[in-house]
C-alpha cells in the first residue's frame, strides 16, 4: 500500500472527484440514488452497482464482486465512510479497516444519502453479502441536512419559486461544484466558463426555517428509529452493529491547524448548499445534545461519538479535513485507528476473540 498522502486541505476536491459527483447527480425514478457505475479514475472507482472498490490484501473487493471472501464486513454512511477526499480507492476508511483488521470491508456508502437511504442501500442488497461479522454505520449528518432540506423544498407552493427549489436541490450533491468538462475547449469557451464560476449559485429565498435544536430531535428520532430496524434485521444472525457519530469540523475542533484555517476560510466566503443547511448546528452544545438523543432513541445498540473519538489520535494535531466533513488519506487513516481500538478490532486481537460460529448462508 502506498503511503499516506496528507495533501493540504484547503485545495479543492480533484477533477476526479468533482466528475465523479456531477455524473453521479443524474437521478433515475423509482430508483435509490447513488452513483455512475462502472466508473474509472485514478483516484476513484466503482462497481457495477455504484458502490465504491476497498482493498485488502492486495485484492480489491466490493458489493458487486466479493470474491471468494466467506465472511465480509460492512461499513455503511455517506460521503464520509465512502472516501470523498481519499487520493485513491486504498485510502479510504473501509480499505484501512481491511488493512488494520485483515477481514475484508465492504463499502456500502452513498454521497447524500440519509439514515433511511441507508438502510433501503441495505436491503437492496443483503442478498450479495453471505457472512457479515460487523457492520458499522458511519453517519449521522446527512439526516440532519436533509431535515432542513425537507423544510426548504416545503417552504411555498409559488411554481416560480417551487422552481427555484427544484434547482437547489438538483444542485444539493454535498457541496460539490459543478466542473467543466476534461476536453480541449476554445477561448471564449473558457472565458465564458471563467465568468461563470464566479455568479455562486443563490440560497432559496425561503419562509423561516424551524430553530436548529428542533431539526436536530428529528434527524435524532429519524437515526435512532433506522438503528433499531437495523438491529431487528440483523437479529437473526451474529453480526454486530455499532453507530459512530461522524465527525464535523466545528464539533471535532478548538483549534485548527494552519492548512483548516485555510480551508475553513474559503468555505466561510463561498459555503456550499451543504454548509449552509447543517449552519445553524454548529453549536458544540447542540451536538452533544443530538448524540444523547441518538442514543436514547437507538438503545441499547452501542453508539459512540468520532467527534470526541478523534481526538485519541496520534494525528489529530495534523491536518486531516479537506472540508468541515471530508478527511485526507491521513484523516481516513486515524478514523479506521480510532474504529479498530474503540471497537476491539484488530488483527493482532483476532486469535483471542470468541466468535460465534456462522451457519452456512
Amino acid at each position: 500500500m502506498a503511503p499516506i498522502d496528507d495533501t493540504s486541505p484547503g485545495s479543492p476536491l480533484p477533477h476526479d472527484y468533482q466528475r465523479f459527483l456531477q455524473r453521479g447527480s443524474r437521478r433515475a425514478p423509482q430508483m435509490l440514488y447513488l452513483h455512475e457505475r462502472g466508473y474509472r479514475s485514478g483516484t476513484i472507482n466503482t462497481d457495477a452497482l455504484g458502490l465504491r472498490y476497498s482493498h485488502c490484501a492486495g485484492k480489491r473487493f466490493s458489493v458487486a464482486e466479493r470474491g471468494g471472501a466467506a465472511r465480509v464486513n460492512v461499513l455503511v454512511g455517506g460521503s464520509t465512510a465512502m472516501g470523498i477526499g481519499a487520493s485513491s480507492d486504498e485510502h479510504t476508511v473501509a480499505s484501512y479497516l481491511s488493512q488494520l483488521t485483515g477481514e475484508v470491508w465492504l463499502s456500502l456508502a452513498g454521497c447524500g444519502l440519509n439514515a433511511t437511504q441507508e438502510l433501503l442501500l441495505f436491503l437492496t442488497h443483503q442478498h450479495r453479502f453471505g457472512q457479515i461479522g460487523h457492520v458499522v454505520v458511519l453517519s449521522g449528518l446527512n439526516t440532519l441536512a436533509q431535515e432542513t432540506l425537507g423544510e426548504v423544498l416545503a417552504g411555498s407552493q409559488d411554481p416560480q419559486r417551487a422552481q427555484v427549489y427544484q434547482d437547489f436541490l438538483n444542485r444539493f450533491n454535498e457541496g460539490v461544484p459543478a466542473t467543466p468538462p476534461a476536453r480541449r475547449e476554445s477561448l471564449w469557451q473558457r472565458l465564458g466558463q471563467a465568468l461563470a464560476s464566479r455568479r455562486v449559485p443563490p440560497w432559496p429565498d425561503i419562509e423561516p426555517l424551524s430553530s436548529p435544536d428542533k431539526r436536530l430531535i428529528r434527524a435524532a428520532d429519524s437515526i435512532g428509529r433506522t438503528l433499531r430496524q437495523w438491529d431487528r434485521l440483523l437479529a437473526d444472525g451474529h453480526t454486530t452493529l455499532t453507530f459512530i457519530l461522524q465527525p464535523l469540523l466545528p464539533w471535532c475542533r478548538e483549534a485548527l491547524p494552519s492548512g483548516e484555517q485555510a480551508m475553513l476560510a474559503a468555505l466561510e466566503r463561498q459555503p456550499s448548499n451543504f454548509d449552509r443547511l447543517i449552519g445553524g448546528a454548529f453549536d458544540s452544545q447542540l451536538h452533544m445534545a443530538f448524540l444523547r438523543r441518538i442514543k436514547n432513541q437507538a438503545e441499547p445498540i452501542p453508539c459512540y461519538d468520532m467527534n470526541c473519538m478523534l481526538g485519541s489520535s496520534p494525528a489529530f494535531t495534523q491536518d486531516l479535513f479537506v472540508d468541515r466533513l471530508h478527511f485526507n488519506d491521513l484523516g481516513n487513516n486515524a478514523l479506521a485507528k480510532v474504529i479498530t481500538a474503540k471497537l476491539g478490532l484488530a488483527q493482532e486481537n483476532h486469535a483471542l476473540r470468541k466468535v460465534s460460529p456462522i451457519k452456512p448462508g
